[in-house]
């Protein structure tokens, strides 16, 4: 069988799209595979968060809840209304400190402790990623108007 001029270039321009489709294939689940997403105390209390699976939770690091063993370490992590501990082995970053903004990426176990694989500290007085900041500020807005109820 004998392909014509346009036959010949109509079998190539579909091959080439098959080749571009399966390349932006293996590229979209290779970026759901690695996304990461950001949750509060609060939500992961209220089972948004992902079972099994690997979130990062933000928020600040509760006073006095920091406790060192060697290189394994444990902390709670609040947004003022609702609180998660978290165990991190390694060396926590130089910026991380009690009463300061945090975010730890791992996965919860069946205690609801969150095994951490990441710690990340606030980098600067002023900023905080704007998912925390909102999560605090709503998480504030709640707790007063709890306490303004009879």
């Amino acid at each position: 069988m004998s392909w014509s001029p346009r036959q010949q270039r109509f079998a190539l321009i579909a091959a080439g799209m098959l080749v571009l489709a399966a390349a932006a294939a293996f590229v979209l689940n290779a970026f759901q595979s690695n996304l990461v997403f950001f949750f509060t105390p609060t939500q992961v209390l209220n089972g948004e968060a992902p079972t099994n699976k690997t979130f990062r939770i933000g928020g600040m690091v509760k006073a006095n809840s920091l406790k060192r063993d060697g290189t394994e370490v444990s902390f709670v992590v609040t947004d003022t209304a609702q609180e998660i501990t978290v165990r991190f082995t390694g060396l926590l970053p130089d910026l991380f400190k009690e009463g300061k903004g945090v975010v730890a990426q791992g996965k919860l176990n069946e205690q609801g402790v969150m095994m951490a694989a990441e710690v990340l500290a606030k980098h600067d007085e002023n900023y905080m990623p704007p998912e925390a900041q909102h999560a605090l500020d709503k998480a504030a807005q709640a707790r007063a108007a709890q306490s303004v109820k009879p």
